[in-house]
């Protein structure tokens, strides 16, 4: 009988012990993206997602490379040609109507220029320079070198809290996801959105997104350490018939720091006008 119990005994150990490392085995790792990050690298993709990028103009610039009748013409026309493409082609169609009647903003009236008011969700996360990412066990600290803005991911909910106010930042929860970090934002209140051509024209942000703005991010890093790559998925039933992808690249700056972003002054004098690429 004894024997019979310690057999017993010792296959509901056994049973124990494999049901408990199924869960251990089974969390994700979560990817080394922690410490600084800055402007890419100095390649021509990456140098044309120093703000955003989407593949219609990463395509399009690497289709101009390939054609030898833009041997001799200056790097920085192809870039112009490449950014009016993927925002006429690429952007433009995926906006509504409501959303199409905001574009052609007058740099002028941008509030970070004039009332030196700190941007907000949907140009921060492409915001150039400096990127901080610090992870904890139950959040990230996320930090812009642009306005020094701070961002809080939380990874221990799935949603925001209810009645969770709108802010220009929004509320975001995070997860890892086969090597990579995805957030999701939701909360956001209506702003400026990131609607104009991108690199390199000053107008790279264009345009409103509305209060029902919900983003997902993804980082990776790249395999050899040296990128840290964003995809960022953007659906706003008032602004966007369908999602649009947009992307951005930092490069690896473990010696750059973020410097306080203070005594902005409002401009006295400055012309207005918008100047098509």
């Amino acid at each position: 009988m004894d024997r019979a119990i310690r057999r017993v005994r010792a296959a509901i150990t056994a049973l124990t012990l494999s049901w408990l490392a199924v869960p251990i085995a089974a969390q994700p790792r979560p990817p080394d993206l922690a410490g600084m990050w800055s402007d890419p690298p100095a390649t021509i993709e990456d140098s044309f997602c120093v703000f955003w990028c989407a593949d219609a103009g990463l395509d399009r610039i690497n289709a101009l490379l390939d054609d030898p009748a833009n041997d001799e013409r200056p790097i920085i026309e192809l870039y112009i040609e490449a950014s009016r493409f993927q925002r006429e082609q690429y952007l433009k169609p995926l906006l509504t109507a409501a959303a199409l009647e905001t574009l052609g903003r007058d740099p002028a009236d941008d509030p970070g220029f004039r009332d030196c008011v700190p941007w907000a969700f949907a140009r921060e996360i492409f915001a150039p320079h400096q990127f901080k990412v610090e992870p904890f066990a139950d959040r990230i600290e996320l930090q812009y070198g642009e306005w020094t803005i701070r961002r809080t991911v939380h990874l221990d909910r799935r949603e925001p809290p209810a009645n969770e106010p709108l802010t220009p930042m929004g509320y975001s929860v995070g997860r890892y996801e086969d090597g990579a970090l995805v957030i999701e934002t939701s909360r956001i209140s209506a702003n400026l959105g990131p609607w104009g051509h991108g690199f390199p024209v000053l107008e790279a942000f264009d345009g409103m997104h509305s209060d029902q703005l919900r983003a997902v991010e993804r980082y990776t890093r790249s395999a050899d350490g040296e990128r840290l790559l964003l995809s960022v998925t953007l659906e706003d039933p008032w602004a966007l018939r369908e999602a649009a992808v947009l992307k951005k690249v930092w490069a690896w700056a473990p010696d750059q720091e973020i410097s306080p972003y203070e005594n902005c002054e409002r401009p006295t004098e400055f012309s207005r006008g918008v100047t098509p690429p």
